[in-house]
């Protein structure tokens, strides 16, 4: 019986190193795809600003949402732990671009400007309480690993 209890001990090992195994390289693989779409997406807007020959603030503002997520997956790579504080930039970012979009064309107000324009203070106070709060309570003890 012992030696049926080493080889399941020892199935089980490597069936786990196998999981952990695939689960990584699916892990990299998809964080690798998404940081080329984000590049892709990028560079087509780029070529597309420069096609128009000039850049409209909007423009400029996606600009900014490629290099926010390009960012996140750059993090997430090495952390890998999902930055909140930076999907909530790019929401910032996006409802910015919602906004200015808005009042360009529209030229009158509404009372969509004012929902927006709460939606980003909304925002702005969540990213405060998670910057205290990681200041404050953070997961891991400074210094200890």
């Amino acid at each position: 019986m012992p030696a049926i209890d080493n080889l399941r001990q020892g199935l089980n090992r490597l069936s786990q190193e196998l999981g952990n195994l695939l689960v990584d390289a699916f892990h990299y693989l998809a964080l690798f795809a998404i940081g080329a779409t984000i590049v892709w997406s990028a560079v087509f807007a780029f070529i597309d600003m420069s096609g128009k020959g000039h850049a409209s603030i909007d423009d400029i503002l996606l600009l900014f949402i490629y290099l926010e997520l390009g960012a996140m997956v750059g993090i997430y790579f090495k952390t890998n732990h999902m930055p909140v504080r930076f999907l909530i930039y790019v929401a910032i970012t996006a409802l910015t671009r919602m906004l200015i979009a808005d009042i360009q064309h529209n030229h009158t107000p509404t009372m969509g400007i004012l929902m927006i324009s709460g939606g980003i203070l909304l925002l702005a106070v969540a990213n405060l309480v998670i910057r205290y709060g990681s200041a404050k309570f953070p997961s891991v003890e400074p210094g200890a690993k």
